[in-house]
């Protein structure tokens, strides 16, 4: 019997995968600090946006056809968007100060979806 669990995925291979998911452990490490009361606001509204974008990219390689694929990561874009909104709310409200390690990994994500997007749109012309 094959082990399916142990299976890789091929959105694990995604370097843009692979960063996103060094982005969640960093956005649930500094939204620990945030008061108590913010969570069920702002910590678990940047915690499911940061969640999401990984999420929508694997499920974006999982499907079948590119158009699907630039949807799910057009969906992984616009959540990077909407967290790094949030983790601007969450500094001018005085939760702490959002070290420069996720600014740089948002940055470092949203440049390779868009570049991983326009390559796919590219190869999808061409055919």
């Amino acid at each position: 019997m094959v082990n399916r669990e142990s299976a890789k995925r091929p959105h694990e291979d995604l370097t843009v995968w692979q960063r996103a998911m060094v982005l969640v452990e960093q956005v649930y490490a500094c939204s620990s600090t945030f008061p108590d009361s913010e969570r069920f606001g702002l910590t678990a509204q940047m915690r499911r946006a940061a969640i999401s974008v990984p999420s929508n990219i694997a499920e974006g390689a999982a499907r079948r056809s590119t158009p699907e694929y630039l949807r799910f990561l057009s969906i992984a874009r616009g959540s990077l968007s909407e967290l790094d909104t949030q983790l601007q709310i969450a500094a001018r409200l005085g939760y702490g100060k959002v070290s420069s390690d996720i600014r740089t990994c948002i940055d470092e994500v949203f440049a390779m979806l868009t570049g991983l997007m326009n390559a796919l749109q590219t190869r999808e012309a061409t055919r």
